[in-house]
């Protein structure tokens, strides 16, 4: 990976790295509505056909339900964008989307833009953990965790919890309450989704009948919200990743290395919204997510990031921890390790 504390030519370097995103976060309106028709367009056509397959049998309504998924996947990425201010040049327009994208995704815009934007801020930053990201302890916190604080972690990184049972949570509870240290604008984005959500499961019902609407609305989320939940995860717990403390943490670094760049096959690269191109979005959150792959290729720079491919990405399940010393993470079986060594030395 790039080095981006310990030279001075990296000091340099950083404010060329802000005049070449610079270039390429301008929105485009005609991209930006094509996006939109794009995505939604055939979702709608999707969640259609699915009622209709149903009516002979669910099990064949599957294969539709993972294609829908993975559109419901790229719609937040449009709301991912709008809350980031890229996805078009109005506020108002990036707002308004944000918000019917918020509906359809069951997640409440100006309270995920809030928390989004602490996670944009915070990572990497080991002082400031809890916020918007996966929960990750140090070795030595885990050593020195109480017993059921222990088996909570274990429970909650267990990959059946966090990438099929904790997704559906967080999209069909969690969302639902405002964060207690939200403001009032926040919050009530919060109760102005719950009752857009509401109306739209009443609408919807009545036309298809609240059967259909539950298992359709269901399946599909589930999908959609596990490969959302496992993307997120992958772009910050992967091999080489950094990590840092107090001064020593560095917003550049925490972006370029502490973000990967995951190389999807190009199918899912197109759903995913080019998201795989995380080390240039956090270093620059108002590119557009249709400029990121284009400021890439452009500078030789970002193409030195060590692409993370779908093969690889797979290690990132056997990640538990952050070992301080060593600088990187960790599974279970290391705890061994480490507590032999400690026995070693108090002999």
């Amino acid at each position: 990976m790039i080095d981006l504390i310990e030279t001075k030519e990296t000091a340099e370097k950083v404010p060329a790295w802000k005049s070449i995103v610079a270039k390429y976060q301008k929105p485009s309106v005609w991209r930006g509505l094509w996006q939109v028709v794009n995505t939604l367009v055939p979702y709608v056509a999707l969640w259609y056909l699915i009622y209709l397959v149903a009516s002979v049998s669910w099990w064949l309504t599957l294969p539709f339900s993972i294609v829908a998924g993975g559109f419901l996947v790229r719609l937040f990425i449009i709301h991912h964008d709008c809350g980031h201010g890229s996805f078009f040049k109005s506020r108002a327009a990036n707002h308004a989307l944000g918000f019917i994208t918020g509906v359809i995704t069951l997640t409440p815009y100006h309270h995920w833009r809030w928390e989004h934007a602490l996670h944009h801020s915070t990572s990497g930053d080991l002082d400031r953990r809890g916020t918007g990201d996966i929960w990750t302890l140090t070795v030595q916190e885990y050593l020195e965790a109480s017993r059921w604080k222990r088996f909570a972690y274990r429970l909650a990184r267990n990959p059946v919890i966090l990438f099929l049972i904790a997704p559906l949570f967080i999209f069909f509870i969690k969302n639902r309450f405002p964060n207690p240290k939200a403001s009032k604008r926040e919050r009530n984005s919060v109760y102005w989704t719950n009752l857009a959500i509401l109306g739209m499961a009443v609408g919807l019902s009545s036309v298809f009948g609240i059967k259909a609407y539950l298992l359709i609305q269901l399946s599909i989320t589930a999908v959609g919200s596990s490969v959302g939940v496992w993307l997120f995860y992958v772009q910050h717990q992967f091999e080489g990743v950094y990590w840092g403390r107090g001064e020593a943490w560095d917003y550049a670094s925490a972006a370029l290395e502490g973000s990967s760049f995951y190389k999807l096959p190009r199918i899912l690269q197109w759903f995913s919204g080019n998201i795989g191109f995380h080390h240039i979005h956090h270093l620059s959150a108002r590119i557009p997510n249709y400029h990121l792959e284009k400021c890439h290729k452009a500078e030789p720079l970002f193409q030195q990031v060590k692409p993370i491919t779908l093969i690889s990405s797979l290690k990132s399940f056997t990640f538990r921890l952050w070992d301080e010393q060593q600088k990187r993470l960790v599974g279970y079986r290391a705890l061994r390790q480490i507590r032999k060594q400690r026995q070693g030395a108090q002999c």
